[in-house]
């Protein structure tokens, strides 16, 4: 495994708006590279083990989601500490346990380069044992959400479907989502920036809170 930078910090403390760094490394897929990828929506997580019972649910859950990703042009890639053939026999065992073949490609990380330049472990950590990270990345590269869930709870995919339709619902509407939105609700505007807009709107809350479109 190689970095396509031997500048990248560890723990860099990534945040929302930054860059994701650049990697190539062997995965179940062949050789990947993360900006391979530019041009359509990745989301990268990683898992704290193999053979572990909620990374098995959460793969099997993944696995056969795998269509509603590729719907919306996005694709997966998963990552952990354990080596390529380790992954291989998961992914074995995942496919005659439940019937569900993991295409996407697992990253292996062993030295853990990976996952300190995306801040998922520290310098200090000697295994991700902790860690269950995902990113939600743009074509262009460009981090836009990021969730972290412990080791003992999975991570919801419908949830991780909802984060990424709301993400391009906003990049197509220039919209914002409110709370528990869905695709085909309403979305809501920007509030206007004009003193005059605010002492000029209907009521106390019509300049700020309003759907796209101009309705409340």
């Amino acid at each position: 495994m190689d970095t396509a930078s031997n500048a990248l910090p560890p723990c860099a403390g990534l945040r929302i708006g930054d860059f994701a760094p650049d990697f190539e490394a062997r995965s179940t897929a062949g050789p990947v590279r993360l900006s391979g990828f530019r041009g359509r929506w990745l989301v990268l997580f990683s898992h704290p083990a193999d053979f572990t019972p909620v990374c098995t649910t959460e793969f099997v859950a993944l696995a056969r989601e795998t269509a509603a990703f590729e719907a919306r042009d996005c694709a997966l890639m998963a990552l952990s500490v354990d080596s390529l053939f380790s992954h291989f026999a998961w992914l074995r065992m995942i496919r005659d346990r439940f019937g569900t073949e993991v295409r996407f490609p697992i990253v292996e990380d062993p030295t853990l380069v990976i996952g300190r330049a995306f801040g998922m472990v520290s310098a200090q950590d000697s295994d991700s044992a902790t860690v269950r990270t995902t990113f939600f990345i743009d074509p262009r590269g460009v981090i836009r959400a990021m969730t972290c869930y412990p080791a003992n709870l999975g991570r919801s995919v419908p949830e991780m479907l909802r984060i990424l339709d709301g993400l391009q619902a906003i990049d197509a509407q220039g919209a914002l989502a409110p709370a528990n939105w869905q695709p085909g609700e309403p979305m809501l505007q920007s509030p206007t920036q004009s003193l005059d807009e605010v002492f000029d709107a209907e009521d106390a809350t019509s300049w700020f809170l309003r759907n796209a479109g101009g309705t409340r």
